[in-house]
């Protein structure tokens, strides 16, 4: 079976209309397993929607192949980031497909998921053998990967993936990506009128913005970089700020670097807490687990090789975002994340082009069946 391009293109466009914002998978979920079962696949779904508060679970296929060959794990998400209600993929005459402009593509993580069902077809009607093969398509990726988290990974037999879930031109694969730990201070000082009495109150937005003025942000040292994304603190303009939350993250390629990073600025908040009078609680969250994959490992070499057959670069690199193949690592399967063509992804001018969702299935059916 040859690949059909508008075939491709109309499945990718018909999946961009199914409303799939993070914890609300579900119709994307029932649609995906008619789609499996169709192929022959082992279908199930997972309890994770009611653990983490969503609608769906992660979905896990299975179809036994040749005992000879290896199984192959491939892994894509079912969740976009908002805005994704009322989603329209619209095909131009260049083959580049956007939004309407008003919401993101859904190409993250679409063009992969696409890529995996078609290139399963293509490699199934091959004459080549092929292994036993594994799906992941899990739920909440986009936030912290709580989805593929907690799937159940007694059930994977697989020893090597592919996680088609990076931006860029198919033919590049990360096989380097930062733990990210996530953190909340919460500052608690005293409620007074501004007004009237300001010296009786104790300014928490003060000390908060004290210890963030002393916290280097953007990149750091040591290939990390710090972000404090959002605050919070105050009822009204004539009261003083009685309680003040700041969180953050910290990503880096080394875990324990990372947890000292995160030590660091709980200690500048609880300083600059303590300075005025304040208290201050701390938390913080490893969301994501580094990993680093050995460029001579069977599933780099494989990639390679399967890139090279169709004439793409095979670049391995690292990258700085997150994905469920973080977890496949922590969990002994060794995994690498592949490029599969959207681009501007998590806004509004995300897009992909025609020819790369046709490039991903010759990608996924090639690693199949090299």
């Amino acid at each position: 079976m040859n690949i059909n391009k508008d075939r491709i293109v109309a499945e990718f466009r018909s999946l961009v209309e199914i409303d799939s914002e993070s914890l609300n998978e579900r119709e994307m979920a029932d649609i995906l397993k008619v789609m499996l079962g169709d192929l022959g696949f082992e279908v199930e779904e997972d309890d994770a929607g009611s653990k983490i508060n969503g609608n769906a679970g992660n979905i896990y296929a299975y179809l036994k192949g040749d005992p000879s060959r290896p199984s192959i794990l491939l892994s894509g998400h079912m969740d976009t980031v908002k805005p994704g209600i009322g989603k329209e993929a619209i095909l131009h005459d260049d083959g580049k497909i956007t939004s309407k402009g008003d919401t993101v593509l859904g190409g993250d993580d679409l063009t992969g998921v696409v890529g995996i069902l078609e290139g399963i077809r293509l490699a199934l009607d091959s004459e080549k053998p092929v292994g036993d093969i594994e799906i992941l398509f899990s739920v909440c990726e986009e936030i912290y990967g709580k989805g593929a988290a907690i799937a159940d990974y007694d059930k994977i037999k697989s020893k090597i993936a592919y996680a088609l879930d990076l931006s860029g031109a198919p033919g590049e694969a990360a096989i380097k990506a930062p733990s990210i730990v996530s953190f909340t201070s919460i500052i608690n000082g005293k409620a007074a009128h501004s007004g009237f009495e300001p010296e009786k109150g104790v300014h928490a937005l003060k000390a908060a913005a004290n210890a963030i003025s002393k916290i280097q942000l953007g990149h750091v040292p040591g290939d990390m970089t710090v972000n404090v994304g959002t605050i919070s603190a105050g009822k009204a303009n004539n009261i003083v700020p009685e309680v003040c939350v700041s969180t953050g993250e910290v990503r880096g390629f080394d875990h324990e670097k990372v947890l000292e990073k995160v030590a660091e600025i709980e200690s500048m908040f609880r300083e600059e807490a303590m300075a005025i009078g304040a208290t201050a609680e701390f938390s913080h969250e490893v969301n994501i687990m580094a990993f680093n994959i050995s460029e001579d490992e069977e599933v780099c070499t494989r990639f390679k090789t399967a890139c090279a057959n169709l004439g793409l670069p095979g670049n391995l690199v690292s990258t700085h975002g997150g994905s469920d193949n973080a977890f496949f690592v922590e969990k002994g399967i060794r995994g690498i994340v592949l490029s599969c063509g959207m681009y501007n992804v998590h806004s509004v001018d995300e897009y992909t082009y025609a020819d790369d969702l046709v490039m991903n299935a010759k990608l996924v059916s090639e690693l199949l069946t090299v």
